[in-house]
């Protein structure tokens, strides 16, 4: 079987799906190699707990099914530990990807990054410029 149990699943029916309109963060990026976009919302209370996260994915199955597993990772959590998400632990919740949509675990953490960095942007929170190194924001995808 090409993809897990758990791909299925979230891809069939993704948690958190939708937008949040007074969103703390909002993160969006995309692959334009392969046309994924992610846009990922966050709710962030004053203890930097994340209290809600949605997505909305623009992508294949994977993509949906990362986004969905992500969401899932984070709610609940506090935003330093929101990033350490990494892709690698995204795929192993999701009992694996092929080797060729491994990509979109790569977005789903990029798309809480880009979240997170959004909220401290907006909040002016100070931050070490190397956690959002190499973060694509969606520009990328309409050269």
């Amino acid at each position: 079987m090409l993809y897990s149990e758990k791909v299925m699943d979230h891809f069939q029916n993704p948690r958190n799906v939708g937008k949040i309109d007074d969103a703390d963060g909002v993160g969006e990026v995309g692959n334009a190699k392969c046309g994924d976009i992610m846009r990922m919302y966050l709710k962030i209370d004053d203890n930097g707990i994340i209290t809600d996260v949605k997505f909305n994915t623009f992508g294949c199955g994977s993509a949906i099914a990362t986004s969905s597993m992500a969401t899932e990772m984070i709610k609940g959590k506090s935003v330093d530990e929101a990033l350490t998400l990494s892709n690698k632990a995204v795929v192993e919740a999701l009992d694996g990807l092929p080797a060729h949509k491994i990509h979109c675990s790569v977005l789903a953490e990029e798309a809480v990054k880009a979240a997170v960095k959004d909220y401290y942007d907006k909040k002016g929170i100070a931050y070490d410029e190397e956690l959002f190194k190499g973060i694509d924001s969606c520009e990328s995808c309409h050269d």
